[in-house]
């Protein structure tokens, strides 16, 4: 058993490192925790993604982060969160997934389950929960959508050179990957249950995606769900009846969701409609005592409020309330 960490934040992403960075350059002693990898939700980003926003709305720990062009790529930013945690000699314990927590403010106990079964246990005066939300997939609850060639992440497209390929959904990670596959090879077949694509797509990424379905490049069903998918064919109802496509690989990115039932778990209230947990708007603390929210969890489920650029800054909120150091002072 670890000795007693002042802190421990379950969930390494950039909110997650940005908030043991903060706790660090306070004097305390943080542990970050995550199942995953590093940064493990942009690892699973695509490839070849870039990024919406500009290099130094992604930086913490006031490092800056310099990248070869205007938008950063995936690449880059994986290198970059590396960096910063190695800057800041963090202690983390990656691979390890949190099976239980119990105690209460001033001695938390967190267990958890290694890739390779062992299990440990680690105490916290405080924890910080900044899980994100890429892990759990908005699922179509259809049947055949845990068949082999269902994906609800996309990765990259040569494996589905000349293949046809259906995408189903209609924002910016469906769009993107319906470009990347066209533009790769694949036959692509855009499902949507909406009358027009999603308003938050990239300023760069719609006329693109508009265009290429315009020129029938790429087929695309609106106002169209998914019935069920079978080994070799999606059969979707829409305007036009029930239809059978033509599918050797299906992409489902109809969104992500947080982990609400580990939160409920945990204690924290959730707003039965929104998913929105109980918390002080000015310090992160969740109903429970001792125990604070970061990051996209605490959008409920409004994924779309809260990216790397504003829960970059959690952090800093809730190290100024743990230590008494007003938040413009903090800062600097």
């Amino acid at each position: 058993m670890s000795s007693l960490y002042d802190l421990i934040c379950i969930g390494a992403g950039p909110t997650g490192l940005a908030c043991a960075i903060e706790a660090k350059r306070a004097g305390m002693r943080p542990l970050v925790i995550d199942k995953g990898c590093l940064c493990n939700s942009l690892y699973h980003y695509p490839v070849n993604m870039v990024f919406f926003t500009t290099p130094e709305l992604l930086e913490i720990g006031d490092l800056p982060f310099v990248s070869a062009a205007e938008k950063p790529t995936r690449t880059e930013a994986l290198k970059y969160y590396r960096k910063c945690a190695e800057h800041y000699e963090l202690e983390l314990r990656l691979g390890e997934s949190v099976t239980r927590v119990d105690g209460s403010d001033g001695k938390f106990r967190v267990h958890t389950r290694g890739e390779n079964g062992a299990s440990e246990e680690y105490t916290a005066r405080k924890l910080i929960i900044a899980t994100g939300y890429y892990d759990l997939p908005n699922r179509l609850g259809v049947p055949g959508e845990d068949l082999p060639h269902v994906s609800h992440y996309y990765t990259e497209p040569h494996p589905f050179w000349r293949k046809d390929v259906v995408v189903i959904g209609g924002k910016n990670s469906a769009a993107e990957a319906a470009l990347d596959l066209y533009r790769s090879g694949a036959r692509v077949t855009m499902v949507h249950r909406r009358a027009e694509l999603g308003s938050t797509i990239k300023y760069w990424v719609r006329p693109d995606i508009e265009n290429r379905i315009k020129a029938h490049q790429i087929a695309a069903l609106f106002q169209t769900h998914v019935v069920r998918i079978e080994p070799e064919a999606v059969h979707v109802s829409g305007p036009g009846g029930d239809i059978a496509l033509t599918a050797e690989h299906v992409f489902a990115l109809t969104g992500y969701h947080p982990d609400f039932d580990f939160l409920r778990q945990l204690g924290v209230k959730l707003d039965p409609q929104t998913n929105k947990p109980v918390l002080d708007q000015q310090t992160l603390e969740s109903n429970v005592p001792g125990l604070y929210l970061a990051g996209v969890v605490i959008g409920g489920n409004h994924t779309s409020e809260i990216f790397i650029e504003n829960g970059r800054f959690h952090g800093k909120q809730i190290i100024a309330a743990l230590t008494g150091v007003p938040l413009a002072v903090a800062q600097h």
